[in-house]
């Protein structure tokens, strides 16, 4: 259905500097700047997504998906829409602000951690992707850079972010539009064949498989030799790194990440897998190994980010250091502008792997 139709979407603003003080830059997109910004009237901090009409030219139909993506979806995984601004130039999407920082951050930080820690993990995310398909979304670009921690809580749940690349399946219709990050998009991506809800199953599968060794199933320095590996889905359960790893993990894996769109599980089944519903998981510490495969494998510099976790993860900790509104504004200023370079640096650097050997 177009935005025009849906007047109480969009909400007038002159200048949205009256509502919102913004703080600081988290990250700058294709075409948007995503800012830290706390919301006058209440004090709430909020990720504002500011997108200028001037670039969306020729790219209404993107962005526009992407609002009406998020606007439909309420998923205690899935990272809100608030609301949405409009001013004579821009747009502006009041995004729930996630501050609890990156998955590979906070793995690497435990000083504990299990198959049945990635247990949990992968099934937060199968349920939060159930219930995107269910509702017809698929959300095509699933990766860890896209898993955020709701805040600093021990046991803090995981929230999926970015829908830039989602879809909303019409009745009957497949996709074909090939997108999404090289080292987690499913064979028939690749291949240019029509695809499906599938395609976010596979992503899952590559997840849970970093999850357990630390590093990705598929690489090569080469594009073209990727695209091979992942087209035949050659990967292997590598020793040592997967001795101490179940056979259910393992068994639950290669069923996600089956070439067969068709034969692949569903979420639905996932989530009925022992591996996650039963107690098949192991209490084995594998945070040495994993750990340090993810530091080597997944450079902090050489991720390519639309969002920079880290500022509101270290915004957020002074926050909590000291909770006046002098200690705040500090914060804010001591913080000022790192966040936006490092972000815009990752972006250079683009997203390559090292090896792991």
């Amino acid at each position: 259905m177009p935005l025009e139709d849906e007047p109480c979407w969009k909400k007038k603003a002159e200048d949205i500097r009256d509502i919102f003080e913004f703080r600081e830059v988290l990250g700058t997109g294709a075409f948007s700047e995503v800012v830290l910004a706390e919301e006058k009237s209440t004090q709430k901090l909020v990720a504002i997504k500011c997108i200028a009409k001037k670039v969306l030219e020729g790219k209404e139909s993107s962005i526009e998906n992407e609002i009406a993506v998020l606007h439909k979806i309420k998923h205690p995984n899935i990272v809100a829409l608030d609301d949405i601004y409009e001013s004579g130039g821009h747009l502006y999407l009041i995004m729930q602000l996630v501050s609890g920082g990156e998955l590979f951050d906070r793995i690497v930080e435990k000083g504990f951690y299990t198959e049945r820690d990635a247990s949990k993990l992968i099934q937060q995310i199968l349920d939060a992707v159930k219930y995107l398909h269910d509702m017809g979304i698929v959300h095509r670009d699933l990766k860890p850079e896209n898993l955020l921690y709701y805040s600093l809580d021990e046991d803090s749940k995981i929230m999926i972010s970015d829908f830039g690349l989602s879809k909303i399946e019409g009745s009957g219709s497949v996709m074909s539009t090939a997108c999404g990050t090289p080292g987690y998009v499913a064979p028939e991506v690749l291949a240019q064949k029509p695809y499906s809800k599938a395609v976010d199953c596979w992503s899952i599968g590559v997840i849970a498989y970093i999850l357990l060794c630390g590093y990705p199933p598929f690489y090569d320095e080469n594009d073209t030799k990727l695209f091979e590996q992942i087209l035949k889905a050659e990967y292997e359960f590598d020793s040592p790194y997967w001795d101490d790893i179940s056979e259910s993990a393992k068994d639950f894996i290669r069923h996600l990440m089956e070439r067969d769109p068709k034969k692949r599980y569903t979420c639905e089944v996932a989530l009925q897998h022992p591996w996650i519903a039963g107690d098949t998981a192991l209490d084995k510490n594998i945070h040495q190994s994993v750990s340090e495969q993810i530091k080597k494998n997944f450079a902090k510099s050489k991720w390519k980010q639309a969002f920079n976790a880290t500022a509101v993860v270290r915004h957020m900790r002074k926050l909590q250091l000291g909770t006046s509104q002098d200690g705040a504004t500090q914060a804010t200023q001591e913080s000022n502008g790192s966040a936006s370079s490092s972000s815009e640096e990752s972006l250079r650097n683009g997203s390559h792997l090292q090896s792991r050997d």
